[in-house]
């Protein structure tokens, strides 16, 4: 037998996709995307045929993974990003395949412009059925806006969780296996953190087991792989705040649980006022904690149909970086369960 050269191990899933060879079928009336590339027509198209349970062309779709990844790609894992005195910045956290509760959103605050940006702080996809919606609606807009809409790696973006929790099966449903290979590769380059105005850090989970971890850190961690099961990247999208000071092992086997001495220690060592985090529901999708200086925001309501949650996002200007917190209920959706394409095991337990 010959021998696999290293170059045929390295090939991505994104080396073998050839869009020239997909054909667009004349009775397709959805979205096009002009020259390649992203528009806000394109959005505001992609938005309404969702709504309606359309489908975007593989042909579109594949393009997008493939753009969104050569972007990502030249990410570093740390984002900074800086907030004018009276801009308003949004920072939204799980969303889950709740794409109805989504557009509720933009109905609430706004599209996403250069002038309204947005940071979405991961778990896009998985539970909620309507995962492929959300995460082409938050692809689009981030190659519309590059430099205006942020999306942090959840620990829902990872093989693993989507092949439990629904987010592979859906798109193995509405496309392909490979697909769903491609979205593996892409989540591997999601950033990790995003720092903003040197002031407030955001990441989807929490903080670290160890003290001393800085910025750089955090900055300097090598991404593009599936979440460890230890270390700064894992506890960066699976740890949890506690109440008392200290630290303790995560009720989710995973991660670790952090206290309010661990987290003013951490803000004081990088010099930062405050972080936000998601990865919980919230009774009123929000809550503040550790004196004020570690808040979570959840952005699902009602999540999976059943917990009667509020959803809520943050708002915050550059000036003072004050959180405003807005909340909302859910909204209703199509009659497609939560985790409908989940897993069957998991869907009898759940």
């Amino acid at each position: 037998e010959k021998a696999i050269s290293v170059e045929d191990i390295r090939k991505t899933i994104a080396d073998t996709i050839n869009l020239d060879a997909m054909t667009i079928e004349n009775e397709y009336t959805g979205p096009e995307l002009e020259d390649g590339s992203v528009t806000l027509t394109f959005m505001k198209e992609l938005m309404e045929l969702y709504k309606k349970q359309g489908k975007l062309h593989r042909k579109y779709a594949y393009k997008i993974l493939l753009d969104i990844k050569s972007y990502f790609v030249e990410q570093p894992s740390l984002v900074d990003i800086k907030i004018g005195d009276d801009e308003k910045f949004t920072v939204c956290g799980d969303i889950h395949g709740q794409f109805y509760d989504l557009m509720n959103i933009f109905e609430l605050n706004g599209l996403p412009s250069p002038t309204n940006p947005y940071l979405f702080n991961g778990d896009f996809v998985d539970r909620g059925s309507f995962s492929v919606e959300c995460i082409f609606t938050l692809f689009g807009f981030k190659l519309l806006y590059p430099n205006h809409f942020f999306m942090s790696r959840g620990n829902h973006e990872s093989a693993t969780m989507n092949q439990i929790y629904g987010f592979h099966g859906e798109v193995k449903a509405k496309y392909t296996a490979q697909m769903a290979e491609l979205f593996t590769e892409v989540y591997n380059w999601l950033p990790l953190a995003h720092c903003l105005n040197n002031r407030v850090l955001v990441m989807h989970g929490g903080l670290f087991s160890q003290d001393e971890v800085t910025l750089d850190d955090i900055r300097n961690i090598d991404r593009n792989r599936q979440p460890p099961e230890e270390g700064p990247m894992c506890e960066l999208l699976w740890s949890d705040p506690q109440p008392q000071n200290g630290r303790a092992p995560s009720k989710r086997g995973t991660g670790c649980q952090f206290g309010p001495d661990v987290t003013k220690k951490f803000l004081s060592l990088n010099k930062l006022d405050y972080i936000i985090r998601s990865h919980e529901v919230k009774n009123d999708g929000y809550e503040v904690a550790h004196e004020g200086k570690c808040i979570t925001v959840f952005s699902a309501p009602n999540y999976c149909d059943t917990m009667g949650n509020k959803g809520a996002f943050i708002t915050l200007k550059g000036k003072d970086m004050k959180p405003n917190f807005t909340t909302y209920e859910a909204v209703p959706h199509p009659n497609i369960q939560p985790m409908a394409y989940a897993h069957s095991i998991v869907s009898l337990m759940s």
